[in-house]
């Protein structure tokens, strides 16, 4: 089985129509703490009708940006991090789909966020941050804003809810944080029922003891790693994005089916790639033999 944690690379989308730059350092910081080759990549879509005058030339045209884009991500990554390996790779295909292919080779896949708003995303060709952390086999980072420490120390955020998924994330934010030196802040949302004949009390020590019960046993595979949680109420999207106000990276698990258009991606997964103020790791559940 090739499971995430053997798998060699850092794959990192180069968008030559946007800012690269937070991307891709992310990235090769990434592969710098993992020690890991960083591959540079642009899939280039094919011509729509090649039989067409100035379709082929369009794509040519596209070939080319795609070609310096890569050459000038490669040369500012070697100056950025001049031990890490790099290769650059162009690739004909539709983004969003050749890039979701990559994640069954690669250990974690970063992308940047273009910020569409939710009809612009569902009405664009290009959008790739979402059908990509829909489709993954390996974790990815969508980086749109760097952390804002504000002279805080570094720490990341993880959502936890007692599902699978969120303890593959609690895995990895604990992996993550270890490596970075940082501490982490696991959160659980309590989203109030409207109406409830019950008192607050009940549910709410639930869900304490469901999130203590949880980081414990995850935690002590990590002693050197601080770890804080807490309970907060409120809807999930904007309370974990405010959680992550000032956080290295939000970490959450990738639930169930039927989300994004159909793929395997989470309301709260999607509102919070839209929403949070920092980068967000979508953890997929690690594929069983």
């Amino acid at each position: 089985m090739n499971t995430s944690a053997s798998r060699q690379d850092i794959v990192v989308g180069v968008d030559p129509r946007e800012d690269w730059h937070p991307a891709v350092g992310w990235a090769a910081d990434e592969a710098h703490r993992r020690g890991l080759l960083l591959r540079l990549v642009v899939a280039v879509p094919p011509p729509h009708e090649p039989r067409r005058p100035g379709d082929l030339p369009r794509h040519r045209e596209a070939e080319e940006a795609a070609a310096r884009a890569l050459e000038a991500a490669d040369a500012w990554v070697r100056e950025r991090q001049p031990d890490i390996r790099t290769t650059a790779t162009l690739l004909d295909g539709v983004p969003a789909p050749t890039l979701a292919g990559l994640t069954r080779e690669a250990r974690m896949v970063v992308l940047g966020s273009r910020r569409l708003n939710r009809v612009a995303e569902f009405l664009s060709a290009g959008s790739v941050a979402v059908p990509v952390s829909a489709q993954a086999h390996c974790p990815v980072a969508v980086v749109g804003r760097t952390a804002r420490s504000a002279g805080r120390p570094p720490y990341l955020v993880v959502g936890v809810d007692g599902s699978e998924p969120s303890q593959a994330a609690l895995a990895l934010a604990l992996e993550e944080a270890e490596l970075r030196g940082c501490a982490v802040r696991a959160v659980a949302v309590w989203q109030p029922p409207v109406f409830s004949l019950r008192g607050r009390d009940a549910p709410l020590g639930t869900e304490r003891r469901m999130l203590a019960g949880t980081v414990a046993a995850w935690a002590e595979k990590y002693p050197a790693v601080r770890v804080g949680h807490e309970v907060v109420t409120g809807s999930p999207v904007e309370a974990l994005a405010e959680a992550a106000e000032h956080a290295q990276a939000l970490v959450v698990g990738r639930r169930g089916d039927g989300g994004y258009l159909g793929m395997r991606l989470g309301s709260v997964v999607h509102g919070l790639l839209h929403r949070a103020p920092c980068p967000v790791i979508t953890v997929p559940v690690e594929e069983r033999p």
